[in-house]
């Protein structure tokens, strides 16, 4: 366990503890307190928020400070504070993911999900991810999430609340609060046979879709060249739907 006046930082993420992106982040982040990576051995890209309770799992320590969880992102949240912390960490921190994690696909998202086992844990999380590209440059989403974490660790958040950043590629114009997106969910699955006749399938990206929403929403703002930060939430109530619902029920 760190002993420290500095805020203690657990760093993660679903493209593995060996991607560019969790270095960059992790780096950037230090100049804030002490920074602890514990993010899976392999990539556990679309994820979720999957929690591993059918097999054992094994920490790896690859360096001082570094460690590789044959698991997933929430996995590492769980074996990170209980086992390598021994306690909360101040701020929990994951990505840098390639790619965005924008409206509703935050679902899916095992970066998401690191900041979630967080907020559900106690402690403040912040999920931060870049427009994927040939060439990743992490250095704006790094200084994104330094100063969106710079802010949580002075001001704090709400209890069960985690920021989910989006990052443009190239420079971003600024930083904007924003609405989780909706989109027309297709999904599209490729049929394919293996040279033995038997069939496999591969699923597609979705459509990408989305409904306008004034210029607010996450989407919207990342396509405009800004930094899009959105509050979340573990709470899936629908609760415009909650008088209707006992109105039918009786």
């Amino acid at each position: 366990m760190i002993v420290s006046s500095m805020p203690l930082i657990l760093v993660t993420n679903d493209d593995g503890v060996y991607s560019e992106g969790i270095l960059a982040l992790a780096e950037a982040l230090k100049t804030l307190g002490d920074v602890v990576v514990v993010a899976p051995l392999q990539e556990a890209s679309a994820i979720g928020h999957a929690l591993t309770l059918r097999r054992p799992l094994r920490i790896e320590t690859i360096r001082e400070g570094v460690h590789g969880v044959d698991g997933t992102p929430t996995d590492c949240v769980n074996l990170g504070c209980e086992i390598i912390l021994k306690r909360l960490p101040d701020l929990v921190v994951s990505g840098i993911n390639k790619g965005w994690n924008l409206g509703d696909d935050i679902t899916y998202s095992g970066t998401v999900s690191g900041a979630l086992e967080a907020a559900l844990l106690g402690s403040p999380g912040i999920a931060v991810s870049l427009k994927r590209s040939r060439n990743f440059d992490f250095g704006p989403a790094a200084e994104a999430a330094l100063t969106v974490a710079r802010m949580v660790l002075e001001k704090g958040l709400p209890p069960r609340t985690l920021l989910n950043i989006n990052v443009p590629a190239g420079t971003p114009l600024g930083l904007r609060v924003t609405t989780q997106a909706k989109r027309n969910h297709v999904t599209q699955i490729d049929s394919r046979t293996d040279p033995r006749g038997n069939a496999y399938y591969w699923i597609e990206e979705a459509l990408d879709e989305y409904h306008p929403d004034s210029g607010k929403s996450d989407y919207e703002t990342v396509k405009a060249g800004y930094t899009s930060v959105t509050p979340l939430q573990p709470d899936m109530t629908a609760y415009d739907a909650i008088k209707q619902l006992e109105d039918q029920l009786g």
